[in-house]
């Protein structure tokens, strides 16, 4: 299984992809927003996008889309065709697709909106952090994407304060923060484990 950055090459495979997410929105009853074939090229040849594939075989997909003069990012559009479920690919391809975002856009927040519990523990594992709507863009084209969702009344009703999705956001700075506390942590431990081995010599 290859997981690469998608390009003209891939245009192929862009009705499948569509295909897959509408089948997907079919099959979990819950809203996802439709995805046109023309749409997915669009997305497969700016080089901000993921494609798995067996071979020459369609596996999984996602992409990236950017919001707010690049101060955000979402990761969207996560699937796995039905033949290549229950493998993990979803995990990989999440993966993979935030490292490109973190590659690509260092300095965005990265957020995404989702009523799956198995992306939702993902997003966590990735270091997300579930939040408000209030906390993502406020780019109304972002929302405007949310059009095809059977629940955007939802949406709609609450002024785009809330919906069935969950928010889930990767702030940069934050998760920066925790991870030099975490290194300081270890670097004191370090530092306390040598002091008291010197300690140890000394009294012998």
């Amino acid at each position: 299984m290859d997981i690469v950055i998608a390009n003209e090459s891939h245009i192929k495979y862009a009705q499948i992809i569509s295909e897959t997410i509408s089948e997907s929105a079919k099959v979990r009853g819950t809203g996802i927003a439709k995805r046109t074939p023309e749409y997915i090229i669009k997305r497969l040849v700016n080089g901000n996008a993921v494609i798995a594939l067996e071979k020459d075989t369609f596996a999984g997909f996602c992409y990236i889309e950017v919001w707010g003069d690049k101060n955000f990012v979402a990761n969207s559009g996560l699937i796995v065709h039905p033949d290549f479920r229950n493998q993990g690919l979803a995990k990989k391809i999440k993966k993979s697709i935030f490292e490109l975002s973190r590659k690509k856009f260092p300095e965005a927040k990265i957020f995404g909106i989702t009523t799956g519990l198995a992306v939702m523990k993902m997003n966590y594992e990735l270091g997300y952090k579930p939040v408000t709507f209030s906390e993502l863009t406020n780019d109304p084209d972002f929302w405007k994407g949310c059009q095809t969702c059977k629940n955007f009344d939802i949406l709609t009703r609450t002024e785009q304060k809330m919906c069935l999705c969950t928010g889930m956001l990767y702030d940069p700075v934050q998760n920066g923060r925790k991870n030099r506390k975490k290194i300081n942590s270890k670097s004191f431990q370090r530092l306390k484990s040598i002091k008291e081995q010197l300690f140890l010599k000394k009294k012998k």
